[in-house]
């Protein structure tokens, strides 16, 4: 090869370097560029809604911390502050307490229940074996999708004590009509128990994502060394669900807190305000009453608010324990 050759070579590489040099620097200038681009359409879409969810979520949230310092009718233009006296008045109400008793009680009900019953259900879902799997999975989950006060107005007819197709029933049967939402003592056992059937499905759904993360050889394994279905759900299943039980558990407690829907137009409160949850409390002060008093109302709603930013706390504690759980053993 000749001198010449050679310095045309070298010539032709240190081109090539220049170039490739070139066109990285022009990519990294254009690639800001088109992020941009790209992020600013992102953002162009989601306007509307962030507008709304500020309009319609956000700015009620703030501006129920100045309501609930001023007495004010929602109607007058004038708004008078007082300071404390609306969360003094809310303390000092025996009906508000009736209803954070009420609250938490349907909490009690709902929660076990709720848990411990999809748990079961999911662990039968779960069987690959088992005919019409989707189609049973789709079934428990419809109640999920329907609107919860429709449901709340067809069971009021359902459970009607005169024409309700339910004591039709008990009547054929010679046994005396309930009146279910009407009496003190089954009012609330049976909106929790409505409230658990409305919303299993989802609960279930969580079930079944958990267990579909054990690995099918651990069931081969224990069903080879001659465990049975008790031994393999208290010594495989249950301690594998231990941090989806801590997440499922908490999810399903701060989910029974919004309940407003439901519970009024099953009962409105009643009867003699055995169901009148903390929602239907801060709606009768501040819509229901003959003179509303949006003070009275967002007091009480901020309490409750507080009540449900703890139990957010929780949930995202129980997040973080359950990933280290999960990391502990994995």
């Amino acid at each position: 090869m000749s001198i010449r050759s050679v310095q045309l070579t070298r010539r032709e590489s240190r081109n090539a370097k220049n170039a490739r040099r070139a066109s990285t620097v022009d990519e990294q200038m254009v690639a800001p560029e088109r992020g941009w681009k790209r992020t600013t359409w992102i953002w162009l879409f989601l306007l509307p809604t962030i507008i709304l969810y500020g309009i319609y979520t956000i700015y009620p949230i703030i501006a129920s911390y100045w309501y609930s310092l001023v007495e004010w009718n929602g109607f007058d233009s004038e708004q008078r502050f007082v300071g404390i006296a609306n969360y003094q008045a809310v303390f000092a109400d025996p009906f508000f307490w009736n209803s954070f008793r009420i609250t938490l009680l349907f909490m009690l009900l709902v929660v076990p229940a709720r848990v411990l019953l999809s748990l079961l259900m999911a662990m039968v879902l779960n069987s690959p074996k088992l005919p019409l799997v989707g189609v049973l999975r789709s079934a428990f989950f419809i109640p999920v999708v329907t609107t919860t006060a429709i449901i709340g107005v067809v069971m009021r007819f359902v459970l009607d004590p005169a024409s309700g197709p339910v004591n039709g029933m008990l009547q054929l049967f010679g046994l005396e009509g309930v009146d279910f939402l009407g009496d003190q003592k089954t009012a609330l056992p049976v909106a929790a128990a409505l409230y658990v059937w409305k919303f299993f499905g989802i609960t279930m759904i969580y079930w079944l994502a958990a267990l579909q993360t054990i690995p099918r050889d651990i069931y081969e394994a224990a069903r080879i060394d001659g465990a049975n279905v008790r031994q393999t759900f208290l010594h495989i299943t249950l301690p594998l669900m231990k941090p989806f039980l801590i997440i499922i558990t908490v999810l399903t407690i701060e989910e029974t807190f919004h309940n407003f829907d439901l519970m009024y137009t099953l009962t409105g409160g009643g009867p003699y305000f055995n169901t009148e949850i903390i929602e239907i409390y801060i709606y009768r002060w501040a819509f229901a009453a003959s003179i509303p008093q949006l003070g009275h109302a967002s007091a009480a709603a901020v309490f409750f608010g507080l009540l449900v930013a703890v139990f957010g706390a929780i949930q995202l504690w129980a997040v973080y324990a359950s990933r280290r759980m999960r990391r502990a053993n994995p």
